[in-house]
């Protein structure tokens, strides 16, 4: 899972000053918003300033201007500032307004992650994870997903699972990899979602129970994910963990091709005309009918 790019939220402020700013924000005002910050960050004040780079980054109240934005930033990220910090480290990161370069975007994400902050801990890991801004190093990943894990940041929580499902700077412990998995899929990981499906599914890690499975994969599928709805549709087709049922197996086997490219896209078509050959027409138009009227929640 590739560091997220924060380039929107506003940090609350302890001013009293800020509160006019942030209330435009919080409305919708943005061209308040700018002239309420702006003072402010002229002074130096680091709250204002990290804001003023949201406005600037999102286009907000003003033209987007990623310059503009990286200077805020970087000035509220001088005096400090965690979320300004991780900012900067995303547009390094990216490639956003500067050219891309990892050294950079790690210095500013470690400096916010030894405030603590989970969201910079995370991508701090990211960064040992993949090699970038560090040499590779899972144990140093697997460190810092820890942190952003106990703080209960779901992005970290699924990321330490599959440090220990792989065995990548930890003992591979399918336990620990279930439990965490859990724990993310708990707070709405789409992908742990999925994997915790997997998991039920194949027996990996926890006793097989195919009603488990299929509660998981239902979660991961209503959201579009095209694996958790091509499995979702198997078991279905089976049977297993719910009564068979070859109209719901094939809807959601069509939605996962559908939301699909490539071999992938091809072997899912091509099971599900498996499928359709078991089918009457008059089922195979209701699963058809079902598709098109469904929604990603």
């Amino acid at each position: 899972m590739k560091a997220a790019l924060l380039l929107f939220g506003v940090c609350l402020p302890a001013l009293a000053d800020l509160a006019a700013g942030l209330q435009a924000v919080k409305i919708g005002d943005y061209s308040k918003a700018l002239k309420e910050f702006l003072p402010l960050a002229e002074k130096g004040d680091a709250v204002a300033q990290f804001n003023l780079g949201f406005l600037y980054a999102n286009g907000l109240g003003i033209l987007q201007d990623y310059t503009a934005a990286l200077r805020f930033y970087r000035s509220a990220a001088e005096k400090g500032n965690a979320s300004a910090q991780i900012n900067l480290g995303a547009m390094y990161d990216h490639g956003i307004g500067v050219p891309q370069d990892f050294a950079a975007a790690m210095v500013w994400y470690r400096k916010a992650a030894e405030q603590g902050d989970a969201v910079a801990e995370f991508d701090v890991g990211v960064m040992y994870d993949s090699g970038h801004g560090a040499p590779q190093d899972y144990a140093e990943a697997s460190r810092w997903y820890r942190k952003a894990a106990e703080q209960e940041l779901p992005g970290a929580q699924f990321n330490l699972a599959v440090m220990y499902a792989a065995g990548h700077g930890v003992p591979q412990d399918y336990a620990q990899a279930f439990l965490w998995c859990h724990a993310a899929a708990l707070r709405g990981e789409v992908n742990a979602q999925f994997n915790l499906g997997f998991m039920y599914d194949s027996g990996e890690g926890v006793p097989q129970d195919y009603a488990e499975a299929l509660r998981w994969y239902q979660k991961a599928a209503e959201r579009g994910d095209a694996k958790a709805q091509f499995n979702l549709g198997i078991l279905y087709a089976d049977g297993n963990g719910v009564q068979q049922d070859y109209v719901q197996a094939h809807m959601w086997i069509s939605l996962a091709a559908l939301g699909s490219s490539g071999d992938q896209q091809r072997a899912f078509f091509q099971e599900r005309d498996s499928l359709a050959a078991k089918m009457t027409s008059q089922q195979i138009a209701e699963a058809q009918r079902l598709a098109r009227e469904w929604k990603a929640k």
